[in-house]
C-alpha cells in the first residue's frame, strides 16, 4: 500500500510535465464508430487518448469514471446528449476484456462493477 501511495505521488508530481510532453490524439488513429471524433476530442483534451483506449470496462464503468473524473479532476459536466454519445462509443469500442476464464491485470483506478 505504501509503495503504490508513493507511485501515485510520483505521477501527480510529473503530471504536469508529462501532460505537456503528450501529442494530441487523432480521432482517426481509433476505431470507426458513431462518436469516435467528440470522444477523442474530449478524453484528449486532458490526456492521450491511448489511456482511454488501453481501457476495457462497461457503460457503467466508464459512466462512473467520467463521474469520478467531475468529481475528482474538476473535468466539465458533459450535457445528456454529450453524454450518451461518448458512452456509446466508449461502450462499443472499449467493452470489458475477455479473460477466458484466467485471471487477468485489474485496473486499480478503474471503477468497480
Amino acid at each position: 500500500m505504501r509503495l503504490l501511495a508513493l507511485l501515485l505521488g510520483a505521477a501527480l508530481l510529473t503530471a504536469p510535465t508529462l501532460a505537456q510532453q503528450v501529442a494530441p490524439s487523432d480521432p482517426a488513429d481509433y476505431p470507426d464508430a458513431p462518436g469516435r471524433e467528440e470522444t477523442v476530442i474530449f478524453c484528449g483534451a486532458c490526456h492521450s487518448f491511448r489511456i482511454v483506449a488501453s481501457q476495457g470496462m462497461t457503460r457503467l464503468q466508464w459512466d462512473d469514471s467520467l463521474k469520478w473524473m467531475v468529481q475528482r479532476h474538476n473535468m466539465p459536466q458533459l450535457e445528456k446528449d454529450e453524454l450518451d454519445v461518448i458512452l456509446g462509443y466508449l461502450e462499443r469500442v472499449y467493452p470489458p476484456k475477455a479473460t477466458g476464464g484466467r485471471p487477468g491485470w485489474t485496473n486499480p483506478f478503474a471503477p468497480r462493477q
